[in-house]
């Protein structure tokens, strides 16, 4: 249980997390292990869990497809580390999933945390949801800016096509 403490420490989500909050959200954490090419959960599908990668890189992907679908050759939008999380959407919102995420390296290995565990102990623990939440906003705006640093950059140093 300490290592699993010390490790949730170095993840952005739980910043400024203090020692007893970090030891109730490792009661939350089960760990699963994937395998390269496993998909971990598909795009569209229901979204209940936050994921913490341990060890191991996740991509994730998006279906150019209208099904939704995955095919061998996508390309992943992102490249995941360990420390980072994802999946996070789903403590917000228990909505479908907008992306996929598959794993990119053998034995990589995830703490997935249950939506409905970890809203019942923000419920129970007013000052760590604020703090979850406040870390979860500052990442999702992190993301959020690089994929407009990245829809900027195509849109303004791609050649256009010529009519």
């Amino acid at each position: 249980m300490n290592n699993l403490v010390n490790f949730l420490k170095q993840s952005d989500i739980f910043y400024q997390f203090t020692p007893t909050q970090l030891e109730l959200v490792a009661n939350l954490c089960q760990e699963v292990t994937f395998n390269d090419g496993d998909i971990i959960f598909q795009e569209n599908s229901s979204s209940k869990e936050l994921y913490v990668i341990v060890q191991g890189e996740v991509d994730i992907l998006i279906s150019r497809g209208v099904t939704g679908q995955l095919t061998k050759n996508e390309n992943p939008v992102a490249r995941l580390r360990r420390g980072q999380s994802f999946g996070e959407v789903a403590l917000v919102d228990e909505g479908l999933r907008s992306a996929s995420a598959r794993a990119a390296q053998k034995d990589t290995r995830l703490l997935l945390i249950s939506r409905d565990k970890i809203i019942m102990l923000c419920e129970t623990y007013p000052q760590l949801g604020y703090r979850l939440m406040y870390n979860l906003a500052a990442d999702l705006a992190m993301k959020i800016r690089n994929t407009d640093l990245r829809i900027r950059e195509q849109l303004l140093y791609k050649p256009s096509e010529s009519k």
